[in-house]
């Protein structure tokens, strides 16, 4: 299914070793379909109410469109209004995680022009929202959904056939805005005008990439059509899931039940707020009892950190450690913490603060194999005491 320019050596071939991150860090704009993630749709009058009272975060911003959202294109397959997507977990009732989500709300008849371009669409009084979810999750998801919908007024159900979850990551994306496309992945110059510009965002169905709700450096997601390529993807372009992986190992984001445990994973530790996925003024939902009284309390002694494998030698460790690995300080025999998600010689752990940045850490069973936690650069100055500031820095 994939085909790769051959100067992007990096990229993984069957049974091959991952390569070197740096190379993919350099890189250009890439695409990857998320295959580990499915969608869902939710539809009916109290779709919105039954959600806000669920997740973690304010469901209503999908409905209520600001003047920010209001495009300059025009366009049949582009709406002239994009609501950005939510990001926003589900929580057991004791605060802990369960199932992370992006939910999208698509754009309405009156959002768009009519197939001839003379005004707007038809007004369409369904509500309707979609949610990209854990694939190997979907079946449980389904289930505790349809177990808090009890009387609402709002249908579930998987699509997961009809569309896919795409994410585009790379180099510069971070700096461009939303309306901007990689002109050069076109063929375009230094000018274009506004119809191919609507033609690289927008399909006939009107689904746009936007921008990861979580950090601007992750680049764009979107929901598609399963029986089209998006816009901006070319045969060149597309990459391997695993790859997308690699670039949040290194941003410190982790994603789904595989790298957040269900049922166990405490939602500040691992970011969630500092990846916009928490709201502390939207009111009740399941587990926000927790969440608020920790973050109110403003003492939380681990975090997850990224993770870089090394020898002695500092030369990378590559497929030496595995996930639930134990980190531990050399110097006192301490646990320091938990390996996460592990790939090549990059990962994610769960990291005392006080330890994560002594430069002592090693992995328990493997001696010759020291850890490396990096502070990434979105991190609020706050999450860190000053001492642990200049340990990092250090």
């Amino acid at each position: 299914m994939y085909r790769f320019k051959q100067s992007l050596h990096f990229f993984k071939k069957p049974n091959s070793t991952i390569r070197r991150f740096s190379n993919l860090q350099n890189a250009g704009p890439m695409a990857s379909q998320l295959k580990t993630r499915s969608v869902i749709r939710f539809t009916g009058p109290e779709t919105v109410k039954f959600l806000q009272g669920l997740v973690t975060n304010d469901v209503r911003r999908l409905i209520n469109s600001q003047p920010e959202d209001r495009t300059n294109l025009t366009a049949t397959n582009v709406p002239f209004v994009s609501v950005p997507p939510v990001y926003a977990a589900l929580l057991t009732p004791q605060g802990r995680f369960l199932f992370d989500m992006f939910l999208y709300r698509p754009a309405k008849g009156v959002e768009m022009l009519d197939k001839d371009g003379s005004g707007p669409g038809a007004e369409n009084e369904e509500v309707e929202v979609f949610a990209d979810v854990d694939g190997s999750e979907l079946d449980e998801l389904m289930q505790t959904l349809k177990k808090y919908r009890l009387r609402s007024k709002v249908d579930i159900e998987s699509v997961a056939d009809d569309f896919s979850c795409w994410q585009r990551f790379g180099q510069d994306l971070a700096q461009k805005s939303s309306e901007e496309p990689d002109t050069a992945s076109l063929g375009w110059g230094g000018g274009f005008d506004p119809s191919g510009q609507s033609s690289s965002q927008g399909n006939n169905r009107g689904w746009l990439w936007h921008r990861d709700p979580r950090l601007d450096c992750l680049g764009f997601r979107g929901i598609f059509p399963s029986n089209t390529t998006p816009p901006l993807v070319e045969a060149d372009k597309e990459t391997n899931e695993e790859n997308y992986l690699l670039w949040r190992l290194e941003k410190g984001v982790a994603e789904g039940s595989a790298e957040i445990p269900k049922g166990e994973a405490v939602p500040l530790e691992y970011n969630l707020a500092g990846l916009n996925g928490i709201s502390f003024d939207k009111g009740c939902y399941v587990g926000q009892e927790l969440i608020a009284r920790t973050h109110h309390r403003g003492v939380i002694r681990k975090r997850l950190l990224p993770l870089k494998f090394v020898s002695d030698s500092g030369k990378e460790a590559e497929q030496k450690v595995a996930p639930k690995s134990e980190v531990i300080d050399a110097s006192s025999g301490k646990k320091a913490g938990t390996v996460t998600t592990a790939l090549g010689s990059r990962g994610l752990g769960l990291l005392r603060l006080d330890d994560a940045f002594k430069g002592s850490l090693t992995v328990r069973g493997l001696d010759d194999v020291k850890v490396q936690a990096i502070k990434p650069d979105w991190w609020p100055a706050e999450w860190l005491s000053d001492q642990q500031e200049q340990t990092a820095a250090a």
